[in-house]
């Protein structure tokens, strides 16, 4: 792991089970409070209609350290889908940021000092599933956070990586080429 946390970026995709809306694909920044991500963080706590950033938070007066910000990537419209950003996702994101302590993926020694801000996708037609698994929901949020995280202290993936890749990898929604 790289020990200079100025700014440091990762993201994940976690798919869902089979006929559910509940992938996650969070994206992470991760920095000291002191830097650029510390003030992109500050700056995260003006709040615009449907885009509600809030602490992540194991349960009431449980925040957790790093502290940690959950910004929604599409608007929510309903309070069903503010519900589940505000419950399940959070729950979610929380616990995963504690496990990365524990785990030391992120160091103890810097759990005051850094920040997270984590970009995350509820699709807007999950919450009126009919048969929405609140528990999938979590853990594609969960394992999706804990691999962001990694992988944003990690650099991951590295330069050399990508460029071995450029060619043999496509993204997922790639139908043009």
């Amino acid at each position: 792991m790289n020990s200079n946390f100025i700014f440091h970026a990762g993201e994940a995709t976690v798919f869902a089970a089979e006929g559910q809306y509940t992938d996650a694909m969070p994206e992470i920044l991760i920095g000291r409070s002191d830097g650029p991500v510390g003030q992109a963080f500050a700056n995260m706590m003006a709040q615009s209609k449907g885009h509600t950033a809030m602490f992540a938070i194991r349960a009431c007066n449980q925040m957790v350290r790093p502290p940690t910000i959950l910004v929604p990537k599409v608007t929510l419209r309903d309070s069903a889908n503010i519900e589940l950003f505000g419950g399940v996702v959070q729950s979610a994101t929380a616990d995963a940021v504690v496990d990365c302590l524990i785990e030391g993926v992120i160091p103890r020694e810097h759990a005051n000092d850094l920040c997270i801000i984590s970009l995350v996708w509820i699709d807007p037609r999950c919450a009126t599933h009919a048969e929405l698994d609140k528990k999938d929901m979590y853990r594609t949020n969960y394992e999706a956070t804990k691999l962001a995280i990694h992988r944003a202290l990690a650099n991951e993936p590295s330069v050399d990586e990508l460029i071995a890749n450029r060619h043999s990898i496509r993204h997922d929604m790639d139908d043009w080429s």
